[in-house]
């Protein structure tokens, strides 16, 4: 399935100081649509580089990923753990995220979900796609004691 087709508009800076657009497409991914990256902290803004076509993996050690996708309807998104803090944004649709511990909650366009290093699934058991914003930032593993939860993405 090919993901959603998302409008990038990214700004920067001409050589007198100004603020400018530098892109405006419609960016289309294989899956998810990658929309911009970062590596490190503070993030450099005079960086030259595309961060939307930045080879990435699902986050990036010390660094950002932000993408768009679409789980079709009737759908289900294997459970996964990555070592980051992930702003979910529900665009349009509705769909369900599944905990291992057994909770379970309806989300709807508008909702927002914080993952904090968790093992999820996203479910969608409408009849409509739904559409997601993920913003990824690389978190440390999570330490219950002296055991670590390790990712499996």
């Amino acid at each position: 399935m090919p993901g959603p087709s998302v409008r990038r508009v990214i700004t920067g800076h001409n050589a007198g100081g100004l603020a400018v657009v530098q892109t405006d497409e419609v960016a289309r991914g294989a899956r998810f649509t990658l929309i911009w990256t970062t590596e490190g902290f503070p993030v450099d803004n005079t960086d030259p580089r595309d961060g939307g076509e930045r080879e990435v993996g699902i986050t990036i050690p010390g660094g950002t990923v932000f993408r768009v996708g679409e789980i079709g309807p009737g759908a289900r998104s294997p459970m996964h753990r990555t070592n980051s803090v992930d702003y979910g944004i529900v665009l349009e649709g509705e769909l369900d995220m599944e905990l291992d511990g057994g909770d379970r909650v309806h989300l709807k366009a508008g909702d927002v979900v914080v993952q904090r290093g968790t093992n999820h699934a996203w479910i969608n058991d409408s009849h409509q796609p739904a559409r997601m914003a993920w913003i990824l930032l690389d978190a440390e593993p999570v330490r219950i004691g002296d055991r670590v939860l390790e990712p499996t993405m």
